[in-house]
């Protein structure tokens, strides 16, 4: 359930009145926002960015962002409430004083299955917005500068926590992560959520628009649900075979930008001996994933979160 018309005005009031975003690039983000009682009080907003999401795309924040303030995060609740946050955020501003600089605020939302509409904005929805944002697999070098509503090149902000790139923090991770309990194989992972793509309602319903987002693949055949689970399973397991390590990425980006993570991701556990609980394990493990990221190169329009910041960085 999304925020209410006076929960979203208080919650753009805790934003506008927060020192911490004076001179600074605001990036309002999906996330819940609560203290320890479940209520969202000043005290949880002066703790943001200890919480998910806000936490992990601090961590993301480029190692050699050194030169200038760095970005401010704030978590809105959904997807909804994020993009209307942003929006209220706009209004307000022509109306009261505050320590926002409205040229430095920035969205950024998950893609999903389901495209969301925008009012007030140069473009009409979320789908609108990944196709002049993304080409193939990669950030649009020139179209980055125009968005200040992004979405995520890939379906969900958890699918990047199992791209290709990933399984060497889970190999090297001192948190022994274990998938159907054993140690992680992302390979393992895809196939599973490829073979169950004929579960998922959501992408049944709505498949003749998320398809779009990939049917440029020549060597897919995305004419029906089953077809591609075929053919898509066909070409990973070919590229395996032969070492193919760039098809494997390419292959994976397009499971990943249709194929809901979020389930996947929450089956990733932590060891037997681990004893803090899974929810405070997967934040440890998304906080490496972060930190992984804070190191890519945010030149290659291929990193989608470090050519993210690569533009923010333009702005601050």
């Amino acid at each position: 359930m999304g925020l209410s018309a006076e929960e979203l005005e208080q919650h753009c009031q805790q934003i506008l009145e927060d020192r911490r975003i004076k001179d600074k690039i605001v990036v309002l983000c999906e996330g819940e926002i609560k203290d320890v009682d479940g209520r969202r009080t000043p005290q949880a907003y002066k703790r943001m960015e200890q919480m998910p999401d806000a936490n992990f795309y601090k961590k993301c924040v480029p190692k050699f962002w050194n030169d200038k303030p760095r970005p401010q995060f704030f978590n809105c609740g959904n997807r909804k409430d994020v993009v209307d946050t942003y929006c209220k955020l706009r209004q307000l501003n022509d109306t009261q004083e505050s320590y926002i600089n409205i040229e430095k605020l920035f969205a950024l939302v998950d893609l999903d299955i389901q495209l969301h509409k925008i009012n007030n904005y140069h473009y009409s929805d979320t789908e609108q917005i990944f196709n002049a944002l993304y080409k193939e697999t990669q950030t649009r070098k020139q179209a980055a500068s125009k968005h200040f509503i992004w979405v995520t090149g890939l379906i969900h902000k958890e699918a990047y926590f199992i791209t290709p790139d990933i399984q060497s923090v889970f190999n090297d991770s001192l948190l022994d992560p274990q998938y159907e309990n054993d140690l992680i194989l992302l390979e393992k992972l895809y196939l599973k959520m490829c073979h169950e793509i004929i579960k998922d309602l959501d992408l049944k319903n709505n498949y003749t628009q998320v398809i779009n987002r990939i049917d440029y693949c020549e060597y897919l055949d995305c004419c029906d649900i089953e077809i591609l689970i075929t053919s898509w399973e066909n070409e990973f397991k070919q590229a395996i075979i032969a070492v193919d390590e760039q098809r494997i990425r390419e292959l994976v980006f397009l499971l990943l930008t249709i194929r809901k993570a979020k389930e996947y991701w929450n089956q990733i556990e932590p060891a037997s001996y681990w004893s803090s609980g899974t929810e405070r394990f997967r934040e440890q493990l998304s906080l490496e994933i972060g930190e992984f990221y804070s190191k890519q190169d945010w030149n290659n329009p291929d990193n989608h979160i470090a050519f993210f910041f690569k533009t923010l960085h333009e702005f601050a």
